[in-house]
């Protein structure tokens, strides 16, 4: 199996540090409907990772995200 590169030239995967790095909350909409929103702990090429106000954590495959924005 081989690793994917992350490639932090891409601007989606700068904006995502920038939010984790100011610990900014966010809105992240599913392909589904439901809404999440939190702040973004980590990400990785496949997945991130969603800390809601009560600090429970969730991982979101990228792939089923239909956006995400900033909060407030």
């Amino acid at each position: 199996m081989a690793i994917t590169e992350f490639d932090t030239s891409l601007p989606s995967i700068r904006q995502l540090q920038n939010l984790i790095k100011q610990a900014a909350p966010v809105e992240i909409k599913l392909v589904t409907g439901d809404a999440i929103i939190g702040r973004v702990l980590w990400q990785d090429p496949a997945c991130v990772c969603i800390a809601d106000e009560n600090s429970r954590q969730t991982t979101i495959w990228k792939q089923a995200i239909a956006y995400l924005q900033p909060k407030g």
